[in-house]
């Protein structure tokens, strides 16, 4: 290579290095900005949901539960992830009353509940996608699948269909904060 060449070779890779640390995500030059989140994509059941990335600390596989007793059944337990406690809820038992069957795609969604420790059972994670906040409709989930109340809105990327579940929402729902068995 000539020096001319790397030159124009440094050349590019600045404004290559320029763009990208001025870049915003959603933004563009000839529109006003839209929002931009980044979810985890999972399936739970037949409903493929998606949470704000930023609530999930940590994807796990499903580790050995201790029972609770006295605690719900879709409760399973007190598991110690790197010396914390953490609270493992079957999620879809606790929505629909049918246990997830524990699988080789299994995982739990590892978050926090008022600083403390939640393991979220799902089916199975299937990764991170990008969404617009402004291309999100209302989400039509029946009340059968026991997600009514907790998903609000849906994206539509492709053919692919993802339902937002609000952990917040969840979080704040009580029955969830009293999972003891009266």
């Amino acid at each position: 290579m000539t020096s001319k060449t790397n030159r124009a070779a440094f050349l590019k890779l600045q404004d290559y290095a320029r763009r990208g640390e001025s870049f915003q995500p959603g933004s563009s030059s000839s529109s006003s900005l839209s929002h931009e989140w980044s979810g985890v994509i999972f399936r739970l059941g037949n409903s493929r949901l998606a949470c704000s990335i930023e609530r999930i600390q940590e994807i796990l596989n499903p580790p050995a539960a201790t029972p609770v007793p006295g605690a719900k059944p879709w409760i399973l337990g007190l598991a110690n992830v790197r010396g914390s406690l953490m609270t493992v809820v079957d999620l879809a038992w606790y929505l629909t009353g049918v246990r997830t069957p524990i699988t080789a795609h299994s995982r739990l969604l590892s978050t926090s509940l008022q600083k403390a420790p939640v393991g979220l059972l799902i089916d199975e994670v299937l990764g991170q996608r990008h969404f617009i906040e402004g291309e999100a409709s209302d989400s039509e989930l029946a009340g059968s699948t026991g997600l009514g109340g907790l998903v609000r809105r849906k994206h539509q990327v492709g053919k692919e269909e993802w339902h937002e579940l609000e952990l917040d929402k969840l979080f704040s729902s009580q029955e969830f904060l009293n999972g003891a068995a009266i």
